[in-house]
Parts: C-alpha cells; sequence; structure tokens
C-alpha cells in the first residue's frame, strides 16, 4: 500500500509511540509485506528466522522487535510486537470504509456492462466494458476489473487475505490493505474466490479461464492466458507466468514460481518452483514421464513381490 503523502520516520514512529534509529525525515512511501517489498517501504518482522531477510530486502525501513545494527541506507523502528504495530499503521492509513448499499456510490461501471441481480459492488470498484457479472457475485472494495469480463454466480472477489499469527489465545489477522486487478477477457467460473493482496495486488492476468471452485491467494500473480479447471487452490504470494495450464484439485503452495507453458496434471502438488514448457504429475510433482516410469516401475515390482510370494 501507498502512503499519499509520504510519512516521516518521526512521524511513523510517534504513532506508534516507539523508538527508532535512522534520520527523522527519512522518508516511508508504503507499507508491504516481505514478499513485495520495494524501496520506500516499511516491513515488519517478529521471528528470528525473518530478521536477515528484512534487513536485507528492498524495504528501507524495518518494523522489528530486537536492538539491531542498522543496515546502511535504511531505518529501524522497534516494537515489542511488530505484527500488532504493523496492524495499527494500517487501521491509521487505510480506515475500514464499508458500503452498506448494494452498489456503493464510488463504484465506476463501464457501459454494456451487464450487473446481474443480487450482486454487491464495493467501494473503490473499477468494472470495464461489455462485462457480465452474474447473480450473487460479492466484488469487495479495492477491486479493478478490465473489459469483456465474466463472473460467475456465488463467485466472492477481493476477500482479506488469509494470513495470521497464532497468540496463545487466538488467531490474529493482520488486516489486508491491498488489492486485487482482473483484467481485460478474463472467464471465472461459479463459486470461485480471489483474495485481495495483503499489501500489493492480486493479478489475473488477461485472456485467462478459471474454472468453478477456484481458491486464488493473495498477492498471486496469475500471467496471461492461464487455464485452470475446477477446485485448482493457489496459495499466497505465488507467480504463475504466462499459458501455465492447471488441471483439476492442483493445489500450489505459497511463494512457489511456475514457469511460463507449464502442464500440471490433476491433482499435482509441487514442493517447490517449476520450470515452464514441461508437463508435471504427482505429489510431490515432478516430470510427468519420470513419474509415469516411477508408478510402472512400482507396479512391476509389487507384480514381481506377488509371484514369489505364490511359488
Amino acid at each position: 500500500m501507498k502512503l499519499s503523502p509520504p510519512q516521516t520516520l518521526e512521524q511513523t514512529a510517534n504513532l506508534l509511540q516507539a523508538k527508532y534509529e535512522g534520520p527523522p525525515q527519512h522518508f516511508i512511501t508504503g507499507l508491504n509485506e516481505i514478499h513485495r517489498v520495494e524501496k520506500g517501504d516499511l516491513v515488519f518482522v517478529d521471528h528470528p528466522k525473518y530478521y536477515d531477510k528484512a534487513l536485507q530486502s528492498k524495504a528501507t525501513t524495518i518494523l522489528i522487535n530486537k536492538k539491531v545494527d542498522c543496515p546502511e541506507g535504511k531505518a529501524l523502528i522497534f516494537a515489542d510486537d511488530p505484527f500488532t504495530a504493523y496492524n495499527t499503521l494500517v487501521r491509521h492509513f487505510h480506515p475500514a470504509n464499508l458500503s452498506l448499499k448494494q452498489v456503493s456510490a464510488t463504484a465506476k461501471i463501464g457501459k454494456n456492462t451487464v450487473i446481474m441481480p443480487g450482486v454487491y459492488i464495493g467501494n473503490d470498484v473499477t468494472i470495464g466494458n461489455d462485462c457480465i457479472i452474474h447473480p450473487n457475485v460479492t466484488i469487495y472494495d479495492h477491486v479493478t476489473i478490465g473489459n469483456s469480463v465474466i463472473i460467475h454466480s456465488g463467485s466472492v472477489i477481493g476477500r482479506d487475505a488469509f494470513y495470521f499469527k497464532r497468540r496463545p489465545e487466538k488467531f490474529d489477522r493482520l488486516l489486508s490493505c491491498g488489492k486485487v486487478l482482473i483484467e481485460d477477457d478474463v472467464e471465472i467460473g461459479a463459486c470461485c474466490c480471489i483474495d485481495r493482496g495483503v499489501s500489493d495486488i492480486t493479478r489475473i492476468g488477461a485472456g485467462s479461464r478459471l474454472d468453478n471452485q477456484v481458491q486464488i491467494g493473495h498477492d498471486t500473480q496469475i500471467g496471461k492466458m492461464c487455464l485452470f479447471a475446477s477446485q485448482v487452490g493457489v496459495a499466497g504470494c505465488v507467480i504463475i507466468e504466462d499459458n501455465v495450464t492447471l488441471w483439476g484439485q492442483v493445489g500450489v503452495p505459497s511463494n512457489l514460481h511456475i514457469g511460463k507453458d507449464a502442464v500440471l496434471l490433476g491433482q499435482s502438488a509441487p514442493i517447490r518452483s517449476l520450470e515452464g514448457g514441461k508437463t508435471y504429475f504427482g505429489s510431490p510433482a515432478g516430470p510427468a514421464t519420470d513419474k509415469m516410469r516411477e508408478l510402472a516401475t512400482l507396479k512391476r515390482l509389487t507384480l514381481e513381490r506377488k509371484t514369489k510370494e505364490s511359488k
């Protein structure tokens, strides 16, 4: 999330009633989570496992719960609970403003677009020309939809990110301040859910097709002309390049990268990033030809064992 106007280190630390290290007039231009940070962003870190990653990231302000040396050109803000402090900043710069109207007064809808009965359209939503939004679709705040997009009944666009911190007594939600961008000529099936970014954009590339009951997690980037069959689940912060095909019930864990023109056969589940231009199968997913040989070998060994036992 970009801050307009940018905030100084001193202003931000004072808002949190926290100590800081760095020039008081050091500028903070945005809030972002670790996977999407850019120069000028503030990022939080609250676990030793991720200290180095945050300190060495593109973020130029780090909200942290440990006294560490400040990297050159960066600034630090110290808080006992950076997760809660980050949520405080989101509430301040991105306060909740829920629309109680079926179509928000701030929504913009293009020419020849059909909005069917029962559709909810939230604040700061833009829908392009020649779209069809079928009954009972829910479009949350801060969603941009291009031209010639079709969204079928029961789908939800822009739900909050599934991002929680486990506390001893409860799960604490990281507040979402990101958006969803659906590019031109996309078709989304019935009962799909596309989560908005925690702090950046969840993107569905032009020409892509999503079947029914597809889940796309927060901050995930889907390329152009992708085809996802029913019950595909893609976690948060995944990058899927152009022309990728995911057949039914494929599951993609967070932070992976699927290369251009890759195909994952039904029920496959990668555990690491995959090169483009290949067909994959299995769990964990591997090149389909290798996996088929493995299955054939396993079947042959099983038959040999049964033959020996029968003698």
